[in-house]
Parts: structure tokens; sequence; C-alpha cells
């Protein structure tokens, strides 16, 4: 006799919260047919009236309390255990091995061949072929498997009867399968199955799977799940999902059903059996590496209960629950991790305090021809403080395009330069390294008289008591020029070097490094900054983006910098006037754009994707290159641009553009960052309701950089209502950081930055839109950190354990 299939359902039952829904059509049914031949089986008079006075073979589990239901279920468990310890004493066959159903409450007993660690063809039904296509998705372990969350789940738990059924509905029922045949609609071999139940009968059909009449035997009590349709006046199922009624958890069916990430060879009924089978056997296995005191006053689930649950929910809320747990996870573990490193970098090593030199300072505030703004006062007062200091300085300093950063930056220089230090900025292209060059060395001609000029290395006097040489270093410098740089750069003949990816190699040898400022922030990672970092004595370091973030949003991804905004733009830069055109205004949007180059202006236009997309109405640069340079300019020079490009004709086709010696630019994204044209007045974008907010105000930040009124037409074919709302708050709004909150609002951070953050784990679960979620992980991880930075405390081995996993499988040295 199975007691077994009992036992499993009591111990679903438990993780159900004795809802009795752990079998269809509940326990009291199961138990009826049940209980006949469980009598029979037992021989133990003992064992048999226990077994009575417990109800099994009357049972009335439905009338009881959900408190009378646990205690009930915990005497039904104890009697089980006896009963198989029994069985197992008398010679003759051994009943069937016992198999644990998971439950959320608690970790799992039995082992499991393997660990978290091995790879995943230790799963029964895994080949090696099949671990192939599972690694395209990134998945090499059991512990990878476990951590492939769904997409989206299917809601299938609502059961109803046939005649409850709803054209166009997601349904579920419960029937009896009366007749399978195969049939041939269109020439291709299919199943049709009639089913039905107390109230009445209906068709389902299964295109391209004869093979399934073998298998839906009459009589057979199935659950079927999928769009009920209305077909010659009568409804039915196509193709919809199955599974044979059982008395363990169903798994295609009957339940929130998991929708997972595929890849080719990769089927979703396959998936979600092996997905099935790996978290009820592994799940439990996965150690809780957060400290009770936090889950606790979190009301966090356990681990594993969030894993079992994020994949296999018994409803929306234990699914809203794992998903909290999982994105608190990630967002607690990537705030330790961004404040360690800024530990690390402020303790491990002291930095040079760098003295403000008021009188230095104030000749070159002076020399400026402008007034510098509150926002540049306070940001400059900030920066100065922390230069003061033996701490080093790690400062994201944020600011719209044109708000002074440059001036803020050159001022932090000057003062490493004045206390005999070098400073280095690092640019993300060599058009925007050739640009900061010019930009710094104009300015530091005002303060002073410049003297030597010769490959991109000037001399100043007159600003200290010894002349100041500022070099620019790139990708591009000749070798021997190069090596010359270098030999400077380590003899300390260098004050202030400006350039690119260049100075991280290792070749560049800092004699005294004072300040790193890093320019456009997320195109470098934490590695690519720690790299700079280490090319001094723990340098200071401000790090400059125009990309607006919402403040929280920058603590998270940047929690190892303090941060500073230039909120303010300069006062009489004008508005970039912006326009929202429909499609019938496109031939006066050229005739526009035609009159601006006929001034002598230069103007953009910029498509979402490199190659045309079936899927994705979105014109394609390539292919709008082409047609605009025959059909529409075809008297103007077009320049095109595009991620496929290599680093080199980037930089070609931007350098020519720069010179004047293109009219249009046509470009994808890549745009975005690193190109200042005084000379473009117009920014025209295709498909603009497939870009977020920021890249938009991005975008439109690369024209009105000189003194001509500068336009942003915005081209959107037919947005959607999300799109509507983008396009009319840009229309109204030139506020980078206003724009950044609505942005997340609107459609969260997956797309924030357009290029994922590079040296930071990857986030599976956590939405940087959730901001009370951020900020609890914020506020738990300062709190801990401040407790016990460096993980010392016994309670908090097993999450120093992760800590060092995390962050050095995915994100550079934990320590």
């Amino acid at each position: 006799m199975d007691f077994e299939s009992l036992r499993k359902i009591l111990k679903l039952e438990l993780s159900k919260g004795y809802a009795d829904t752990a079998v269809i059509g509940g326990l009291d049914r199961f138990l009826q047919n049940w209980s006949g031949p469980a009598i029979a089986s037992i021989s133990n008079r003992r064992l048999l009236g226990r077994f009575r006075k417990l109800g099994l073979d009357k049972p009335h589990y439905a009338t009881l309390t959900r408190e009378q239901r646990q205690q009930w279920a915990a005497e039904v468990l104890n009697l089980l255990e006896e009963i198989l310890a029994e069985a197992e004493k008398k010679p003759g066959p051994k009943s069937a091995p016992r198999t644990s159903h998971p439950t959320p409450r608690a970790r799992q007993p039995g082992p499991v061949a393997g660990s978290l660690d091995s790879p995943i063809t230790v799963v029964k039904g895994i080949s090696a072929s099949t671990a192939t296509r599972f690694e395209k998705l990134g998945v090499r372990t059991i512990r990878d498997l476990l951590y492939l969350f769904p997409h989206r789940h299917l809601d299938y738990s609502r059961i109803k009867t046939v005649s409850q059924l709803t054209e166009g509905e997601e349904e579920t029922i419960v029937a009896n399968v009366w007749q399978a045949t195969e049939t041939r609609p269109g020439g291709r071999r299919s199943t049709e199955a009639i089913v039905g139940d107390e109230t009445g009968n209906v068709r389902a059909v299964w295109f391209n799977n004869p093979y399934l009449v073998r298998q839906l035997t009459t009589n057979t009590r199935i659950v079927l799940s999928g769009r009920v349709k209305l077909f010659q006046g009568r409804y039915v199922f196509e193709s919809p999902e199955w599974e044979p009624v059982q008395e363990t958890d169903l798994i295609h069916t009957g339940r929130l059903v998991p929708v997972y990430p595929l890849t080719q060879g990769l089927r979703p009924r396959q998936v979600r059996k092996l997905m099935k089978q790996v978290t009820d056997q592994w799940a439990w296995q996965v150690p809780d590496f957060l400290p009770e005191a936090i889950k606790q006053h979190r009301d966090l689930l356990e681990l594993p209960q969030a894993i079992y649950h994020a994949h296999y929910p018994d409803d929306e809320a234990l699914k809203d629950r794992a998903r909290v747990r999982l994105a608190f996870d990630e967002l607690f573990l990537l705030q330790l991790g961004v404040l360690n490193k800024k530990r690390e970098w402020q303790e491990d090593q002291a930095a040079n305090p760098l003295g403000t030199q008021i009188e230095v300072l104030d000749k070159f505030i002076k020399s400026l021809p402008f007034q510098l703004t509150a926002a540049q006062d306070r940001v400059l007062k900030e920066l100065l403080a922390d230069l003061e200091k033996s701490k080093s300085m790690s400062r994201l300093l944020q600011g719209e395009v044109g708000s002074g950063k440059t001036v803020v930056a050159t001022a932090g220089l000057l003062m490493a330069a004045a206390n005999d230090c070098q400073g280095a900025l690092m640019a993300p292209t060599e058009i925007l390294a050739e640009q900061h060059f010019g930009t710094i060395c104009q300015l530091l001609s005002a303060t002073g008289q410049t003297g030597e000029q010769e490959n991109h290395i000037n001399t100043y006097s007159g600003i200290l008591s010894r002349p100041i040489t500022v070099a620019l270093l790139m990708g591009a410098t000749p070798a021997a020029r190069k090596r010359e740089l270098h030999r400077q750069i380590q003899d300390g003949d260098i004050d202030i070097v400006i350039g690119t990816h260049a100075l991280i190699q290792k070749e560049v040898e800092f004699q005294r490094m004072g300040l790193t400022v890093i320019d456009e922030q997320h195109r470098f990672g934490v590695a690519q900054r720690s790299t700079l970092r280490q090319k001094g004595h723990n340098p200071h370091v401000l790090v400059m983006t125009a990309t607006p973030i919402p403040r929280t949003l920058a603590l998270t991804l940047y929690g190892d910098l303090d941060l500073s905004v230039i909120d303010e733009l300069p006062p009489g830069r004008q508005e970039i006037k912006t326009k929202w055109l429909k499609p019938s205004q496109r031939e006066s949007a050229y005739a526009f754009l035609r009159r601006e180059i006929s001034a002598g202006r230069q103007a953009f236009i910029i498509c979402p994707l490199i190659e045309e997309s079936e899927v994705v109405q979105a014109r394609a640069a390539t292919i709008e290159h082409e047609h605009l340079s025959r059909e529409v300019f075809p008297d103007l020079k077009l320049g095109l641009l595009h991620g496929r490009l290599s680093a080199a004709d980037k930089e070609k086709v931007m350098r020519r553009f720069y010179n004047d010696e293109l009219d249009i630019l046509v470009s994808t994204a890549v745009v975005e960052v690193g190109i200042d044209v005084p000379n473009a007045t117009v920014m025209m974008v295709e498909s603009a309701d497939r870009f977020g907010l920021s890249q938009l105000h991005q975008f439109r930040g690369r024209v009105g950089r000189g003194k001509e009124q500068s336009y942003c037409m915005l081209m959107a074919q037919e947005p959607s209502e999300v799109a509507r709302m983008r396009l009319d708050i840009i229309e109204n709004t030139q506020d980078g950081f206003k724009l950044a909150e609505e942005d997340l609002k609107l459609r969260g951070p997956g797309e924030f930055f357009g290029t994922r953050q590079s040296g930071l784990p990857d986030l599976r679960m956590a939405k940087l839109s959730d901001v009370p979620l951020l900020e609890m992980a914020r506020t738990e991880a300062l709190k801990l950190f401040e407790e016990d930075r460096a993980l010392e405390k016994p309670e908090h081995a097993p999450l120093l354990k992760e800590m060092t996993r995390v962050w050095t499988t995915e994100a550079g040295e934990w320590s």
C-alpha cells in the first residue's frame, strides 16, 4: 500500500497553510478512495485502532478549523511514520523509497547527489547536450538553475467547470477524457479530444502533435489549462497545457505556472518539469546567509522558501513575498560590496591631503569669463573639503551638460598641482578627451600666460611659482610619442594628463598622483576605476556624469561614492525647443532641417536599431542613411555612426562631423555620450517612443552647445499610452533630474543607462525603480557595516561566504 502518497500530500498541505488545496477536490475525497485499501494492508491492530480513531476511514477534514487541521495532520504523520517503520521490519519487498515533498517552512531532509556548485548534468534528465543549451542562458551549476527565475507566471490556479468557460480567457478545468483521435486539420497530423465533467463537454485540439492520442486514454482524468476559443459556435481549447490529475503538485496546469527564458532546443514543458524537480530537491539545500535579526525586522521569507516560491508559488501573495526577499538580497549584497570598496580605498592606505591654496584658487576663479553659479560654488567647497583630508575622496559629481562640471574639476586638478601632485582626467572617447584638453588649456591660459605648446603638451606660467604642464595621452598617440609621455609622467614632469583608456594601461606610471577625475561614469566600471586609482598612491577620485541619476539609484549603483549635484544651469542658457511630431509632419521636419543646414548649421538623426527588425517597426540607421542620402538629401554630406563600427571608425566619423565635413550625422544611440559639436542645432530622433526619457534627454543635450537656438524633433508613428506620456513630459520639461525620476517611474531602470553597469553583480529580481526596497536594503547594509565592517562575527560567517562568492565571481574581489 502506498502510504507515502498521503505523507506527501500532508507535507504539501502544511506548505499551503492547511487550506485543503493540496489535492484537487479536497483531502476528504482523496481519503475516501485511499482508506479502503489502506485498512486492508494494516495488520497491526494497535495501529489500525489509531487509524480509525483519527477518522481516516470517515474523513471530515473540511469541517475542522485551521488549528485542528494542523494538530490532526501532525498526528497522522506520526502514525504514518510508525506504519512505514513497521513495514520495514517485515521481510519481503520494502515500501517505496520516501521522498519528502518540499515545504516552505523547513529545510528538507534527504541527501542529493553533488552540491549547489555541481554541474547541472547531475540532475536526472539533463544530458550533456541539454546542459550546453542551458549554458546559453548562463546556467552551468545547480545554483545557477535555482536562480534562473521565470519571466512571469500564467495564472491557471482558478479551476472552473466546463459550463463556466468564457471565450478569450485563460481557463483551467478538471475533466475526464471521453475520446481522443488523430485528425488532420489543414493536412497537419494533430490530436483532438473530447473531455468533460458533470456540467458538460468541450473539445481540445493539439496541432502538429499526433502522439498525444496514446497518452489521452479513455477515462483518464486530466487538468487542462489554456485559452478558450469559439469555433463554429462551440468552445474549444487550442493546444492547451495538460497533465493527469495526481496526488502530488501539478506542474503545467491548475496553479501559477512559471514561464522561463528559453533558447533553441529547450521546450517550455521540459524546462518546467526540470525546474520543478530541481526546486523540490535543491531549494532546501541553499544556506540562508541573511542574519536572523534582519529577516525578523523586515519580515522576510527564509531563502529556501523564497527560491521555491519564486518558481512555483502557491499564490500571488507568496510569489510577491519571494520576489521581495530575493530582490532585497541582491540590493543588500550590492550595497555591502560598494560600501566595502569605499572602506578599502579610504582606510587601507592614507591619501595625500591636498591643502587649498587660496591665492591660486582666487586667481583661477577671478579669471573665469563668468561667475560661478551657487551650485558650482557649493560643489567646489565639498570637493576642496574632501581633498584636504588624508582619507581619499570618492565623489560622484552629477550635472547637466553645460552646468560647469569641468570648471570644478579643473579647480581640483589645479589644487593637486599646487600641492606638487599630479592630476589625471580620463574620458570615454578620444574626441571628448581632446575637448577636455582644449577647455582646460583655455581656462589655464586665462589664469596665467601660455608658454611652450607642442604635440599636445602645453605649459602655463604665472599661476604657481613654477610652470604647469598639461598633456594629452590617447590610444591614437604615435608609439614613440607615447613612450616619451610615459617617461615624463613617471618622472613627474607633467602636472595634469588628460586621456582615454590609454591612462589605465600598465605602461603608465605616475610619480605622485593626487587627484583622478573620471568623466562620463557609466562608461567605466568599478574595475576600471580601481585600476586608475592604483596608478597613484590612493589618490582622491572625482567621477563626473552628465547623465541625471535619481539620488536613490545613484546611491545604489555608486554606493562607494559620495554625491555632489550641480542642479542649476548658468544664467541665460537657452532652452532647446522640443516637439513631438506625427508621421504626417515628416516632410515639414525635413524642410526645417534643410533650412538650418543652409544657414551653415549641422544636424543629428537618431535611429534605435542597427538592423531592420520585423518585430520592432523602428527605422534602422543603415537603411535610413541610404534612404536619406539618395532620396531626401542627395545634395548634402551625410555620415553614419553605429555600434558595430570599430572604435577607430567611430572616432573617424565623429571627427569629420566635429570638423564640419558632414552636414548630417545618422546614428544609433552610440552618439548619446561624448561628442560636443557647437555648430549642431537640430536633433531629430526617429521612433522616439522606443527610447526612455533619460536617453531622449541625452540626445537633446548633443545640441544647444553653441550660441544659436537649437531644436529637438521627436518622430513617433503609433506610440503606446506610456510612450505618449513620455513624449508629452519631454516636450514640456528641460530638467534632466525631473526627467530621470519620471523615467524610473514609467519604465524602470533596466534600460536606464542604455548599457549595463560593468563591475557590479547582476540584478535578476531587483527593480531599481522599487525605491522603498532600495532604501530598506541600504539602511540595513549601512547598519550592519557600522556594526561589523569585516563581517568577523561568527553569526555573519554565512554572509561573508556569500559576499565572497558573489563579488568574486561577478564583480571583482570582496575582502
